[in-house]
Order: C-alpha cells, then structure tokens, then sequence
C-alpha cells in the first residue's frame, strides 16, 4: 500500500519538517519505494480569498528516500496553501513515471491534484469526456471520473461547499470497490477520505515542540510560524510521537479550509434540523 501526506494553511507554510520525515517512509524507515511525487499550489501573490492558480509537481519513478529530486525539495522548501505528496509502494500498474502520483488535470480553469492509497476492485468505469488515465493504475482511473463527474453536477463553478457534497455522493460509488483513501485539492481546499487509514492533526497558536517519528528529532514549532498561522497536516500515518492526532472513520470525508476544518451546509443544516426536533 502507499502513503499520503496533504497540508492545507491560512497563511502560505513550508511542508519540510513532514516532507523530510515523510520521505524517509519511500525505502528506508518504510517499503513505498515504488515512486514518489508532490505538488504544491503556487503561493505568490495568494491569499485566503484568492488562493494561487499555478502548480510546482515533482515525480519520480525512485524511491523518495533515496531519489535527487526529493533531496533537492528537502534543502529548497516552498511556500504554499495546499500540498499533495505521495510515496508508492504499486500494486496496479507498473513502476513508471506515468504512474506515480499526484496526478493533475485541469478543470474550470484550475489545476486539481489527487493522490489515491488503496486497491480498486473491478473498477471499470465509463469515461466518456475529456478527462483519459495516461497511465494504467485503478487510481488514476478513479480521479479522471471524479473529475468527469464533477463537471457534469455543475453547470458553473461551484463553490468549495458545493464540491464537498457533491463528493459525499460520488465517493461511495467508487469505495464500494475496495480501499479508497484519498487527497484532492484545487488551490481551494484540501479534501481527505478514508477507507481504512488516515489521521490529520490541527496547528495553531501557540505552537509546540513536535518529536518527529520517522527521525529521532525535535523541533520547536514556534520558531517556524507565528500568531496568524494555521494549518492542517493529513498522512496515513502518524508523523510525530507528541501530537493529537485524529483518526478517520471509515467512510469518513473532510475538508479542510485556511488550515482547519470546514463543514458542508447541507450537514450543518441537518445537525441543527436534529438539535431543533430532540429539543
């Protein structure tokens, strides 16, 4: 199986105390060395509001713990909203670039990245538009008819609200064939969906010493962000031994917003709808 690693912040933050750590699992702490990429949305010029269009996306067919590239993004971190990284350890499709995730496509006029940790059963489904897997693993396949799907729910541009429902009915259709853990994003916001494991923890001020698990450091959060920073970290795996991190349900569908979590209208409508009727 693979590994996922996404963060979503207020305030454009660097990923490279978790990607450091996190890349140690792509053939050294751990066996994903079957490739290894990420992307992070152009911070420059961005904020809150109008969150950057442009992507930098790095893969490689090398294990992240060992591959040049990685070591590159280790020592030349960079500032963004939202990132998407990803080591594999393949179970459909070959060790090629063309398999190694994220994977981007375009959609109303802005990038979307998706990294995808699981096995897709007898997944074969209709692609009919303009969205084609290049490679051949069941995970690309599963993002091209997201993306299809999507675009036909709406006519226009949804906002992150729409999205996050129109998701809670697409997933299960493609969950139902195995194991689907996930991480999208659009520049926007950072969705995360667990089939069988995934865990986010919340940052914020003040900020705390963090131990960091795949290396035997420690680090002082406060001397990397100040007051206004916020953000969410999200991985299968726990990256440090002193933190809260939450465990995601099975069937379990986040999205998290200016680096904290953010509910859907529809579910906020019907949690006051049931407060009103037991009251």
């Amino acid at each position: 199986m693979c590994q996922l690693l996404g963060m979503n912040s207020r305030l454009p933050a660097s990923l490279h105390l978790s990607f450091t750590g996190f890349s140690q699992r792509g053939g050294c702490t751990d066996h994903h060395a079957d490739g290894w990429g990420i992307a992070f949305f152009e911070s420059d010029g961005a904020t809150p509001d109008q969150p950057g269009k442009g992507i930098r996306y790095f893969v490689d067919k090398e294990g992240a713990a060992t591959s040049p590239i990685a070591k590159m993004l280790r020592n030349y971190p960079i500032k963004s909203h939202n990132v998407i990284a990803h080591v594999r350890k393949a179970t459909v499709g070959a060790v090629t670039l063309e398999n190694c995730h994220p994977f981007v496509r375009e959609l109303w006029g802005r990038y979307w990245v998706f990294a995808h940790n699981g096995d897709l059963k007898n997944y074969a489904p209709p692609l009919h538009g303009s969205f084609r897997p290049v490679g051949n693993t069941d995970s690309e396949l599963a993002f091209c008819w997201l993306l299809q799907e999507l675009d036909k729910s709406h006519a226009g541009v949804p906002s992150v609200d729409e999205l996050t429902c129109t998701l809670r009915e697409l997933v299960p259709q493609i969950a139902s064939h195995g194991t689907f853990n996930f991480l999208l994003s659009n520049g926007q916001a950072l969705w995360a969906h667990a089939s069988t494991k995934l865990h986010y923890v919340l940052r914020r001020y003040p900020f705390t010493q963090v131990h960091m698990k795949d290396e035997d450091v420690r680090v002082d959060l406060a001397t990397l962000n100040g007051p206004q920073d916020r953000l969410a970290i999200v991985v299968t795996e726990p990256l440090t031994l002193n933190e809260d991190w939450v465990a995601m349900a099975p069937g379990e569908l986040q999205v998290f917003v200016e680096g904290a979590l953010a509910i859907c209208a529809s579910r906020a409508s019907a949690a006051l709808t049931a407060q009103r009727i037991s009251a």
